[in-house]
């Protein structure tokens, strides 16, 4: 069922429900107010009937049933009787269409004045006190005009809660398609996007006000734009990919080719298979990286120090270029404890040689890179620095894509994959890298954890 035939039908089973409330609070209303009318009817006429016969003493039952026919409207079946103290009819005789127990008479002598009902007749009983003695008056009649207006009342009833029904669900289905009208616009625009056109954006206008469609709206263009952003580094991740992996393999077969192309001697033949090896090497190492950067996940987690850490990447550095790291220590915590945080050790290790190396490979010979880790406010910071070329400001925010490289880095060998399979180590840590540089002066790399 469509979400506007599912608004249409609720709507309309709500408003049925309501509007069925209030009719049958109207009947009862009106029946009960129909009931206590005739109630006072039958009091008034039994009143009626002990004044004008029984304060006459000279009138005589014949004389009053003249009276009655004359000068009082009948109701429709109506029976009046009148006994004395002992339960005898007196004065008009008893009716034989209702008979009325003993039960009953008692209780109004009791009670003084009694509802009940006989048959279909409604009926009212009055102690009457005169100056012959004490009587009981009965009126009994049927409130067929009563009965009428309330079978009336339930036809009109009945038929405004039809029509209404029928007026609700056609506004309910014109109100229901207005309101998803923007929805649909949405919907139709979203589904003419494919990934060809992921440069499309949700019109933000179809609905004039703020409201959940333009909200709607806009998180659709934020999807398409991270959407867009990562098809972008998908398509330049597997061009990059696609380059770096055919210039060893290209080198190789090369090699191999030029070796194979006649007899050499055999210090030829040595040259030309380390060259192979090298190249080997480099393609052994790239699709390490890669391997790394689309597989990463923390596994298993152990309480680790961070400066014993530091350390171990220290030492994990070619011991010719292990001198030139220099770790410091700034604000350190009273309590040693506050420097361990729970992770994956090879990984974190792992990251921060990557940095080592990047902070050595692009910075002279003799430059020193500093590393220095800081505790403050409950975060621990290492600040990596090195002296060396530096980055552009325009290739700064393109530094964290896999298989990037500066325009000033493409003399180094490398393969733009360790800085953001370090960001990506660090941030599955919950953790955050920040690089800052300038070109000629070098780069500061400061991981937060």
């Amino acid at each position: 069922m469509t979400i506007r035939n599912r608004l249409t039908w609720l709507f309309l089973g709500l408003v049925a429900v309501i509007l069925l409330a209030v009719m049958t609070t109207i009947y009862l209303l009106q029946a009960d107010y129909t009931h206590e009318e005739f109630h006072q009817r039958l009091r008034d006429r039994a009143e009626v009937t002990g004044y004008v016969f029984l304060e006459q003493d000279e009138l005589r039952a014949e004389a009053f049933r003249e009276f009655q026919r004359r000068y009082l409207r009948t109701l429709t079946g109506e029976v009046l009787q009148i006994y004395n103290s002992k339960l005898e009819p007196r004065f008009i005789e008893e009716d034989e269409r209702i008979q009325i127990s003993e039960r009953i008479l008692s209780r109004i002598l009791t009670e003084k004045e009694v509802y009940f009902d006989l048959g279909p007749r409604q009926a009212v009983g009055i102690f009457y006190s005169d100056n012959q003695g004490q009587f009981i008056i009965v009126a009994a009649a049927q409130n067929h005009s009563g009965t009428a207006r309330l079978e009336h009342l339930v036809v009109i009833l009945a038929s405004i809660f039809v029509v209404s029904l029928v007026v609700i669900y056609v506004a309910g289905r014109v109100f229901s398609g207005k309101a998803l009208a923007p929805i649909a616009a949405v919907n139709d625009q979203v589904d003419r996007i494919t990934t060809q056109d992921l440069h499309l954006r949700v019109s933000e206008g179809i609905s004039h006000e703020q409201d959940e469609i333009t909200r709607l709206a806009r998180t659709f263009n934020r999807m398409l734009e991270r959407l867009e952003e990562g098809f972008e580094t998908q398509r330049t991740f597997v061009s990059n990919a696609s380059h770096e992996l055919r210039t060893p393999l290209t080198a190789t077969i090369g090699e191999l080719q030029v070796l194979l192309n006649r007899e050499r001697e055999p210090a030829a033949y040595r040259e030309g298979v380390a060259s192979v090896l090298y190249e080997l090497q480099q393609l052994k190492l790239l699709i390490n990286n890669l391997l790394d950067l689309t597989q990463t996940n923390t596994g298993a987690r152990d309480e680790i120090r961070l400066d014993e850490l530091l350390a171990e990447a220290r030492e994990a550095v070619l011991p010719e270029q292990r001198r030139r790291v220099q770790l410091t220590f700034g604000q350190l915590p009273e309590d040693a404890e506050a420097l361990e945080i729970l992770g994956n050790r090879q990984l974190l290790s792992r990251a921060l040689t990557n940095l080592f190396d990047n902070a050595l490979k692009y910075s002279p010979a003799d430059q020193p890179v500093e590393v220095r880790l800081e505790y403050r406010a409950g975060r621990r910071y290492i600040r990596v620095q090195d002296y060396g070329i530096g980055i552009s400001e325009k290739a700064l925010p393109q530094v964290f894509q896999p298989f990037f490289r500066a325009d000033n880095a493409r003399h180094v060998v490398g393969h733009g994959v360790g800085l953001p399979l370090a960001r990506k180590i660090i941030q599955l840590h919950g953790g955050e890298v920040h690089i800052s540089s300038r070109p000629g002066q070098g780069t500061v790399v400061e991981v937060v954890l």
